[in-house]
């Protein structure tokens, strides 16, 4: 029970820094959700509070809800297409929130796979 408290900590305590960071940023911001089988982006304006743009490994173009998408190819695949839409919309540097996730695996390939696609973070 004590690791479990401990680890739930270290995630809120993480989550609190990365958005303070983006905060000061002042710039659009592109938020990650990750679960077990999929993986979720979007890009979203703090100040209207609107997501502008968005992509997700459960998108049929991206592989459909029944593929396996729990992995870093399919991370690859949601970064390539959001960097496609932003660039569509015009948008080209965001502030990269990975939330409670560290940068490894899955977060840091749906990274790279967005900044090979166009966008600066």
């Amino acid at each position: 029970m004590k690791l479990q408290k401990r680890i739930a900590k270290q995630r809120i305590r993480r989550a609190r820094h990365v958005r303070n960071r983006i905060r000061a940023a002042g710039r659009l911001r592109l938020s990650i959700f990750r679960s077990n089988q999929q993986i979720y982006a979007q890009i979203i304006d703090d100040t209207e509070g609107r997501t502008l743009v968005s992509a997700s490994s459960i998108e049929k173009a991206l592989g459909g809800p029944k593929a396996n998408n729990g992995n870093t190819a399919a991370a690859q695949r949601v970064g390539k297409a959001l960097a496609e839409r932003a660039s569509a919309a015009g948008i080209k540097e965001v502030a990269f929130d990975r939330g409670i996730y560290k940068y490894h695996g899955r977060i840091a390939a749906l990274a790279d796979a967005a900044r090979e696609g166009g966008l600066s973070f």
